[in-house]
């Protein structure tokens, strides 16, 4: 495998709340897909995938604080790079 793919991965663990430890500015300015179990999704909050997991944002819930309910999907979760580095 050329060096080239291999490091144009999204990282294993990522999230874009920036108070979490597994936020990466860098990485999200580039764009990062995500499909769980096969299915793409727009509204993953974080994501996990030695684990196998994925929190998305509920559109119509809000937490006490108002920040968005999450519910923890499992499965099979591929991150991409929307655009070419």
């Amino acid at each position: 495998m050329p060096e080239d793919q291999s490091t144009d991965v999204p990282p294993n663990h990522l999230s874009i709340d920036p108070r979490s430890a597994f936020y990466d500015e860098e990485a999200l300015s580039r764009g990062v897909g995500i499909r769980v179990n096969g299915a793409e999704r727009i509204n993953v909050h974080e994501y996990d995938v030695a684990e196998g997991w994925a929190r998305v944002e509920v559109p119509t819930a809000k937490d006490r604080r108002g920040n968005p309910m999450v519910v923890k999907l499992s499965g099979t979760v591929e991150p991409y790079f929307r655009t070419p580095e």
